[in-house]
């Protein structure tokens, strides 16, 4: 299985790259929909790397993703410009999840 990024710049993007992941500069909410459309009937394709930008773009459907599909999973990943922390976006995801307050 494969990792992939959506990221909304490329010195992400670019960061991965030189890991060896595969990916694209997307920007707008309907680019992320398609883009999360196509990864997701890719079965090569496990792990989907996203930034938080993009997250934010359309986090309801995003999150729907994450609690119904088994794969790919979908990783927040900070990037230079992100402002969120990302210890409050698993603890949201979570209570999410589980319908408990953490």
């Amino acid at each position: 299985m494969k990792f992939y990024t959506l990221s909304d710049n490329v010195d992400t993007l670019m960061g991965m790259r030189l890991a060896g992941i595969e990916g694209e500069v997307i920007h707008t909410a309907d680019e992320v929909l398609a883009s999360l459309r196509r990864v997701m009937a890719d079965p090569s394709i496990g792990i989907v790397l996203m930034t938080e930008k993009l997250i934010n773009t359309c986090p309801n459907i995003i999150y729907r993703y994450k609690l119904t599909q088994k794969r790919p999973l979908i990783v927040e990943v900070p990037d230079r410009h992100g402002e969120g922390d990302v210890s409050q976006t698993i603890e949201k995801y979570v209570s999410e999840a589980i319908g408990i307050k953490l």
